[in-house]
């Protein structure tokens, strides 16, 4: 499967597309979708969605993931990044894409394997699962390869729950201890 995860955001909306196949997670792309400063938000959610519509195409994605919106007691800043995550989704469900969302935390917690984690130790988890040696321009980037991640350890483990133990047997042949 080919996920895209989405750190949404008004002014800089991180992407990470990552290819998992067998258990091994691949590096496919990863960046940033800026917004102009100073123009009102509707054109900013028209530049995110084209941009995310995109990306979906052109990669051929099959899976997408976003962060769930956290608490803050910025009314005005959860709406927008509320906005965001409306234009994201739309363009997943345009695309019919499998869509899951995920909390900071429960995001943190599959990376790092604590949901209290730093963006910093996040980022260097990322690095280290995907074996990158060059930095991330900014912490949407990582934390958008972290969303898809997230995505992928859970879809697996799902499947592994919901399925039988001859799948997962025939799935995982180098888990087996003859």
């Amino acid at each position: 499967m080919i996920i895209i995860g989405v750190d949404p955001g008004t002014i800089i909306t991180g992407f990470g597309i990552l290819k998992y196949e067998k258990n091994q997670l691949s590096y496919i792309n990863s960046g940033v979708i800026k917004t102009p400063k100073t123009k009102e938000i509707p054109p900013r959610l028209e530049v995110i969605y084209n941009e995310l519509n995109r990306l979906i195409k052109f990669y051929n994605i099959s899976d997408f993931a976003i962060e769930t919106t956290f608490f803050n007691k910025n009314v005005q800043s959860v709406l927008k990044i509320g906005y965001v995550r409306g234009v994201s989704l739309l363009a997943a469900q345009h695309n019919r894409l499998e869509i899951g969302e995920y909390s900071p935390r429960e995001i943190k917690k599959s990376i790092v394997g604590n949901g209290g984690a730093s963006k910093e130790q996040v980022q260097f988890m990322i690095k280290k699962l995907l074996a990158l040696k060059d930095d991330f321009s900014t912490f949407d980037e990582s934390d958008a390869l972290a969303i898809a991640a997230c995505y992928a350890f859970k879809k697996d483990s799902l499947s592994h729950k919901s399925g039988s133990w001859e799948k997962f047997v025939e799935a995982n042949p180098d888990k087996i201890i003859q």
